[in-house]
């Protein structure tokens, strides 16, 4: 059999079909004759083919005197490769109509292609020529060298991100997760293009790696699109260990002279594996989740007006988990608004939801999570998404069942604890309270 797969030129194939709304969705696991494996779902409503990949690292592995240096690597990937400069790669990728680009998140380093289907022999080269050849000419290294160190700058004056930066340092004080993203002036200053070429060598190999696929294209061509993109790449990879941690608690103000204060709060939450992550993903919806209806926004907003939105949300690392939330209000309203949200989540964490709360929030998150496959481009982030988080091939149809079967008393006690410490964490940026 897997002779004759090999000389069909697949060496595997499994088909899983989901049905996450109305439509179904079949998920083939493609296996190529080099062994490398994707997730693939195909849609020939429109002659598009989307690919999404992730290597694990992102900007945890960056070193600690080369923070942004994963960041910048993502910017330079589509600036050339093998005998194409940063112009000729850029006009060809616009002639043909490929979309191609690369993200550096804090624990994956991801990329993004999406291609007519016509286009999609050529489309796979170039971006086959960006992981395997890139050039890191002098130019375009200098060129977004000034354009990231520009965004670092207009980042110290925006409160917003003062705000991520402090509470990230304050959380994760001496570990790779304090470190920013984007790095330093000072820090993408130093960095080399042998620092770009030593990351890409160590991150981008095959044994780290997610693919998903979404569009025009069938499994046998999917198996040779992966052989000749990731082939050549190193089997394993060189990632540096990065401790588990929670995050720590504190408090800090940083004064800047804006029309309002942002306030972010968070503390210790679930982990994607944790057997009552659901449960809490339920509670963090009725408590705050990003709906017009949470108790948050209904508090701060409709009955006080402190605020012209407050929301929180789960952030599950692979090295940590947390609870995070943010709003913005007047100075002499910050103690107000914080006091208000302590009690909140307080009450959150004691009582737990009504029957009610839990009924409306079930039913919010069943029926809007079909809007999360309403493209390829969607459906190919969620596979990849579902890989990361090693959730299984079947997850899109088991999802909903899951939130239905959280129960009031598992939705209490996740509130309790993950709320208790809710606000243990708390940064203001922004004015000082002068009345």
């Amino acid at each position: 059999m897997a002779n004759l797969l090999a000389r069909l030129g697949l060496a595997f194939i499994g088909l899983v079909i989901l049905a996450p709304a109305s439509q179904a969705i079949e998920i083939q696991r493609v296996v190529s004759p080099g062994g490398i494996e994707a997730w693939l779902v195909e849609d020939y409503a429109v002659p598009i083919v989307a690919v999404n990949f992730a290597f694990s690292g992102g900007t945890s592995q960056d070193p600690a005197d080369r923070p942004g240096l994963a960041n910048m690597l993502s910017g330079l990937l589509d600036e050339g490769a093998g005998d194409l400069d940063s112009k000729a790669f850029q006009a060809k990728l616009n002639d043909l109509s490929i979309g191609l680009s690369f993200d550096a998140g804090r624990d994956d380093f991801f990329g993004t292609l999406k291609t007519l289907e016509e286009n999609k022999d050529e489309a796979f080269s170039m971006l086959a020529l960006s992981l395997q050849k890139p050039r890191f000419d002098a130019e375009p290294i200098e060129r977004i060298r000034a354009q990231i160190q520009v965004s670092i700058n207009e980042s110290k004056k925006d409160p917003e991100s003062v705000a991520s930066a402090t509470i990230r340092a304050t959380a994760y004080p001496g570990h790779p997760y304090a470190q920013p993203p984007e790095g330093t002036v000072e820090s993408i200053a130093a960095i080399s293009a042998d620092d770009l070429k030593n990351y890409r060598e160590r991150i981008f190999a095959r044994d780290h790696l997610n693919v998903a696929v979404v569009g025009a294209i069938d499994a046998k061509s999917v198996g040779a699109m992966l052989d000749k993109v990731f082939g050549p790449l190193p089997a394993k990879g060189k990632l540096t260990d990065i401790p588990d941690t929670i995050p720590k608690g504190g408090t800090a103000e940083v004064d800047m002279p804006n029309p309002q204060t942002v306030i972010t709060f968070g503390g210790p939450g679930p982990r994607r594996d944790a057997p009552d992550f659901m449960a809490a993903f339920v509670a963090n919806h009725i408590l705050g989740g990003g709906t017009f209806s949470s108790r948050l926004y209904e508090e701060v907003r409709e009955r006080r007006g402190l605020a012209y939105s407050v929301g929180t949300m789960m952030l599950p690392f692979r090295h940590s988990a947390a609870i995070s939330g943010n709003t913005a209000t007047r100075a002499d309203r910050v103690d107000e608004t914080v006091g208000l949200i302590k009690s909140e989540m307080a009450r959150m964490a004691k009582d737990g939801p009504t029957e009610e709360e839990l009924a409306k929030a079930k039913s919010f998150l069943v029926g809007s999570y079909a809007l999360r496959f309403d493209s390829s481009s969607k459906i190919a982030r969620q596979l990849l998404a579902i890989q990361l988080d090693n959730l299984g091939i079947d997850y899109i149809n088991k999802r909903n069942d899951m939130v239905d079967a959280v129960t009031l008393d598992e939705v209490k006690q996740a509130s309790q604890k993950y709320f208790t410490d809710g606000t243990s964490l708390i940064v203001r940026v922004g004015p000082h309270d002068k009345s």
